[in-house]
C-alpha cells in the first residue's frame, strides 16, 4: 500500500466511533501479507492508527516515488513473510 492509511483501515468497518466509520475501504486486512510504504509512523488524515499495520505487515520507509523507483530497479525476488522493517535505500 502506498499512501493509503485511511483507505485500508479496518476501523471503517468495525469501529462505530471512528471518524472514518462507514467509509468505503480497500480490504487490505484480508491479504496474506501487506507491505506499507510510509514516510513515517504518523497516522493518516483522519488521525487514527491503522490497525492493518499489525500482524503479517512489513513497513518500507521513504519517499514513495523515489523508493518505489529504486525498489523496482533492485528487485531480486519475493520478500519474506513476517514483520520486517525495510529502510529506504
Amino acid at each position: 500500500m502506498v499512501g493509503a492509511n485511511d483507505v485500508v483501515n479496518p476501523a471503517a468497518k468495525t469501529s462505530p466511533g471512528a471518524p472514518i466509520y462507514g467509509m468505503p475501504i480497500l480490504n487490505a486486512d484480508e491479504a496474506r501479507q501487506i507491505i506499507f510504504m510510509k514516510r513515517s509512523m504518523r497516522p493518516g488524515f483522519a488521525g487514527i492508527e491503522t490497525s492493518a499495520l499489525r500482524g503479517e505487515t512489513s513497513l518500507l520507509f521513504g519517499d514513495a516515488k523515489d523508493t518505489m523507483s529504486k525498489l523496482l530497479k533492485r528487485r531480486q525476488g519475493p520478500l519474506t513473510r513476517g514483520r520486517h522493517t525495510f529502510r529506504a535505500f
